[in-house]
This record gives C-alpha cells, structure tokens and sequence, in this order.
C-alpha cells in the first residue's frame, strides 16, 4: 500500500461505489493525497463474462471509476464524467482473486482532466489499462442539494 493514505467518499446506490447496492461492486477508494488512487477487490463469479473471467464491462466500470476519483483528490466533491475511455485488455480478469486497482492523474488543464487506470493481478500483471479524458459535469446537473440525494458520504472500514 501507499505511505500516506486518505479515504475517499462513498454513495448509496452507485454501481461501483454504492455501498447499498447490492447488485453492485461496492468499492472503497483511497488515494496519496497527490496524483494516485487506489483500491483491491476480489470480483465475485456473478459478475463473470465467460466461466471464471470477469466481464469486460465491469472491468471498464471499475477503470472508469477509479480514473475519475483521481480528480477527487484535492476536493472530495469535484465529479467529472467520462468524454473518451480507451481500454487495452491484456489478459483474462479471474473472478474469486485479488486485483489491484490503480488511478493515476497524469493532466489536468481547466476543466479538463487526463488520468490512466489500471488493474494488476496478484502477481502484479497487467490485466487491463486504460486511458481517460474527463470533463467538469456542469453545476446545473449536480449541485451541493443533489450530494444528500446521492448519499455521499465517509464510510469507515
């Protein structure tokens, strides 16, 4: 793990980080304070694509997920979306093995920000990378009121 650690927020019903969702991954997040952010899951065989790998939409779920929290570093409420996702699938994703998740903020310009995701197996192979261009969500769409409706909050391990 990182030296320094900082966890970040949660909401109720997100697919990746919705800790209500029980159809969902359920992610927690934590990043360095600087430019990494991070996460380990076991993805459970309910979420398998063909016997025993993980489907690839989930792998593009969490990669997106985990790029656009780098831009949660600094502000815990700054939510960006996703213009551009490119994703390289290098080997099968297992389901039942522990994966590490890994977001890297490599740009940032106004409200645009550039970030690489990757998943790393137990033994530290690259399974799937990506590469993401995010944008501010306009204020209209989400203000401060919304973040209740969200449930975005701190949930401790």
């Amino acid at each position: 793990m990182e030296k320094i650690t900082y966890q970040q927020l949660n909401s109720r019903h997100c697919f990746v980080c919705g800790i209500q969702n029980s159809f969902g991954l359920q992610l927690k997040f934590y990043d360095n304070g600087i430019d990494k952010v991070w996460t380990e899951y076991i993805i459970p065989e309910h979420f398998q694509g063909y016997p025993g790998v993980a489907h690839g939409g989930v792998i593009a779920a969490m990669l997106d997920e985990v790029c656009s929290r780098t831009a949660m570093i600094s502000d815990s409420n700054h939510f960006m979306m996703t213009a551009k996702m490119d994703i390289k699938y290098r080997c099968p994703v297992p389901v039942g093995h522990l994966l590490r998740i890994v977001g890297k903020l490599t740009k940032t310009r106004d409200r645009i920000l550039q970030a690489e995701g990757y998943i790393y197996l137990d033994d530290g192979t690259i399974a799937a990378q990506s590469s993401v261009t995010l944008v501010d969500i306009p204020e209209s769409t989400l203000d401060e009121s919304k973040l209740q409706e969200l449930g975005w909050e701190l949930i401790s391990d």
